[in-house]
């Protein structure tokens, strides 16, 4: 118990500090400094009430403790103490670096044929209206389409405050169960869709130079390989260390479709370098959720059952509700599962 007031102590006192520097006029006038304090201040928030409540749930019990009128109520006041101390200790949980970030969204059709293509397209207006839902802001980068009408691949960016910590849980292979609509034996298919999701890098985290970079330009081409573009516009740009690449063509000028491949080779290159540091983690704790496996299927649409099941924490939700973008029971349940495994639980 002492560690834990100790605890408690360390971030009332971080609070106090946080609060005091955000009334200081050199922090208010650099507006760098400001704006990672205000971020810092926000995060205390929350634990820091729950460390009021905490206090106040224990001096509760001890006069329920000295008063045999009140004694009755020791159970509840001890139980609530221990719920608080738990809430608390999950709210302190260190944040993943990564979580406040934009988004980088690469979805692709995976087996199936031309039905995991049309699969593709519904998993990407199903995390479009989550999005909206979030109030994020949705964009599309690239969009590949197949001759079956589907989707072949889609790269998106999402903007908004913690985008990347909501939408780090949709990386993974989502895999869908209905009667395709060219099925005339009305037997169900089962079809894939593998979505990749990364931080988006600011300038700032990830040098480039340009000597490490390969750029080619070529003419855009539609589904067929017929050419819809008479002048060289799209871009591929390869990182030659790393051997990544990623090619542009939507825009029709040159300089758009750079500035979109850039983009993406940033969020590629930062997201590789997270994964090396987290797999030297992992050989010394236990690997947190969302940290890779993209291989993995995450989750099952079953369209006969109406129902849409995620197997990392075995939570299930009505299949509409889950396609016009309400994921918010999947995100709540995961958040949670990857706090209780950072504590060790």
């Amino acid at each position: 118990m002492a560690a834990f007031d100790e605890l408690v102590e360390e971030l009332e006192r971080s609070y106090t500090e946080t609060l005091e520097r955000q009334s200081d006029p050199a922090v208010y006038n650099d507006h760098r400094e400001a704006a990672a304090v205000g971020r810092r201040l926000k995060e205390l928030e929350g634990p820091y009430r729950l460390a009021q409540q905490w206090r106040q749930a224990k001096a509760d019990l001890a006069a329920a403790r000295g008063d045999a009128e009140l004694a009755e109520m020791v159970a509840d006041y001890e139980a609530q103490v221990e719920r608080l101390e738990e809430e608390l200790k999950l709210s302190l949980v260190e944040r993943d670096p990564a979580d406040d970030k934009d988004v980088i969204v690469e979805i692709r059709q995976g087996v199936g044929g031309d039905e995991a293509g049309l699969w593709a397209g519904d998993v990407a207006r199903m995390l479009q209206r989550y999005a909206e839902r979030r109030g994020f802001k949705w964009e599309e980068l690239e969009v590949n389409a197949n001759e079956g009408g589907g989707m072949k691949e889609g790269t998106f960016a999402i903007k908004g405050d913690g985008a990347y910590s909501v939408y780090k849980y949709e990386g993974g292979t989502h895999r869908v169960q209905r009667v395709p609509d060219t099925e005339s034996q009305g037997r169900i298919h089962t079809s894939t869709a593998t979505v990749a999701v990364m931080p988006e890098a600011e300038d700032v985290e990830l040098e480039l130079e340009d000597k490490d970079l390969k750029v080619d330009v070529f003419r855009s081409s539609g589904p067929g390989g017929q050419s819809v573009n008479t002048t060289d516009s799209a871009v591929r740009i390869t990182h030659l260390p790393t051997g990544i690449a990623v090619a542009m063509q939507d825009e029709r000028s040159q300089l758009q479709n750079r500035d979109k491949a850039m983009r993406v080779l940033r969020a590629r290159l930062f997201e590789a370098e997270r994964e090396k540091q987290q797999a030297e983690q992992a050989a010394v704790r236990k690997a947190q959720v969302g940290s890779g496996g993209r291989a993995e299927k995450i989750r099952t649409y079953n369209f006969p059952q109406d129902r849409v099941t995620d197997h990392r924490v075995g939570v299930s939700a009505r299949l509409e509700d889950v396609l016009a973008g309400d994921l918010d029971a999947f995100t709540e349940a995961l958040t949670a599962d990857e706090q209780r495994r950072a504590l060790g639980q």
